[in-house]
């Protein structure tokens, strides 16, 4: 369905607007709602519907069946976000050849807005984007569910014994981080979604794609006020500014690089 619905109405933002924007069709309101819906709904099926009956056929005690399934199932709805952007990419350039891709992804290296000038100095502002992100770690948390809180698990002792050793399941974790912040959640709502929002918000695209991202975590909803908060102006923002979300991917991945190193010391 959301194939058809973001490749309808193909309107393009003025030539003299910005050379990023030419030749990406832009979408209506109703058409990233439809984009964030195929994102959105799935995911919460998955983990209100799907992981308390996958769990119930999971080995281990206590939280670790859910665990188990929660880790299977939103590692599958981010490999599902990956195959959106394709196939949406595919039916809206005709082509999947990386030199498209990367123009309609806004896979290119940050330009600044002052200068023009791509890449280079334009990186550094990367540090306080990553260092603002990192806030979300220290403020105060929303309390989640004890069974979904995968944060609190990793601290306990039935954390600790279920991830020691247990390089299958670090190897899911891996794979998990890295859809959800390179192939996944990233490259949807900054890759796919941000530049194809002008239109119909200008300059106010950035937060309203930020108001998107955060409405997506209906499978944990704990996060969506920081989320708003934070990562509407430490990714969301910088990512339309300097218009490339490898911005967005870098910055959001400073997360999963840390979870990364921590589970696996648990690991070792």
């Amino acid at each position: 369905m959301a194939t058809s619905i973001a490749a309808t109405a193909p309107q393009v933002v003025a030539a003299d607007d910005d050379v990023r924007y030419q030749g990406i069709k832009q979408y209506s309101v109703a058409q990233m709602f439809g984009v964030w819906a195929a994102a959105a709904i799935p995911m919460g099926l998955l983990a209100w519907v799907v992981a308390p009956i996958l769990a119930d056929h999971l080995s281990g005690t206590g939280r670790v069946p859910m665990m188990k399934a929660l880790l299977l199932l939103v590692t599958a709805g981010l490999v599902w976000q990956f195959v959106l952007v394709t196939l949406l990419v595919w039916r809206e350039q005709g082509t999947l050849r990386w030199a498209v891709v990367r123009d309609a992804l806004w896979l290119r290296s940050p330009r600044s807005p002052k200068t023009g000038r791509v890449g280079g100095r334009a990186w550094v502002i990367l540090i306080p984007f990553t260092l603002l992100f990192a806030l979300e770690a220290v403020l105060p948390a929303v309390p989640a569910p004890k069974n979904r809180d995968f944060s609190s698990f990793v601290g306990s002792d039935a954390g600790h014994h279920f991830l020691s050793g247990n390089w299958g399941w670090f190897a899911l974790i891996v794979v998990l981080l890295f859809f959800n912040t390179v192939l996944g959640e990233e490259l949807l709502f900054r890759g796919l979604l941000l530049p194809r929002m002008k239109r119909a918000f200008g300059r106010g695209d950035w937060a309203a794609n930020g108001v998107f991202f955060a409405g997506y975590h209906v499978a944990m909803p704990w996060l969506i006020p920081w989320t708003l908060l934070i990562d509407t102006f430490a990714i969301a923002w910088p990512s339309s500014r300097y218009q490339s979300a490898w911005v967005g991917i870098v910055v959001h991945s400073s997360q999963s690089v840390f979870f990364t190193v921590l589970i696996l010391t648990l690991v070792l």
